[in-house]
């Protein structure tokens, strides 16, 4: 049985997170998407520890506080480096993707151009996910 998510996504594009909320709408899934702008508005939303989301899904280049120096900062948090942290970024960079798993991350998804692969991909990671036996507490 698939579980409801609460997903914690950070993107500073906001076609990016029309792109996604419309996926999530076109595949009927309805899991609770919490948004942040970028990495320092996520820490703000993940201080409040009572209400913590099951995944991260997060852009890495993003103002203020990028993808792999929020990583840093989550991946150091005794409660918070539990949160699978799944890279969603345009950035096939070699050394990103590295440096990124060295820290931790649950995966690194790159953004497909045609809008179908794109849907084939967030399905594909949500189904995974809904299924996962996360840690709940």
């Amino acid at each position: 049985m698939l579980k409801t998510l609460k997903i914690l996504f950070i993107e500073d594009d906001s076609i990016e997170v029309m792109k996604f909320n419309r996926v999530l709408s076109q595949l009927e899934l309805n899991h609770q998407i919490i948004e942040a702008n970028n990495g320092e508005d996520a820490l703000t939303l993940l201080k409040e520890k009572e209400n913590l989301p099951h995944i991260i899904i997060l852009d890495l280049n993003m103002p203020k506080l990028n993808g792999i120096e929020f990583l840093t900062i989550l991946k150091n948090d005794s409660l918070l480096k539990y949160i699978p942290a799944i890279i969603l970024t345009t950035s096939s960079n070699f050394k990103d993707l590295k440096e990124c798993y060295k820290i931790g991350i649950a995966g690194y998804i790159l953004k497909p151009l045609k809008y179908e692969d794109y849907v084939s991909k967030i399905r594909k990671l949500l189904d995974y996910w809904s299924c996962n036996e996360l840690i709940s507490e």
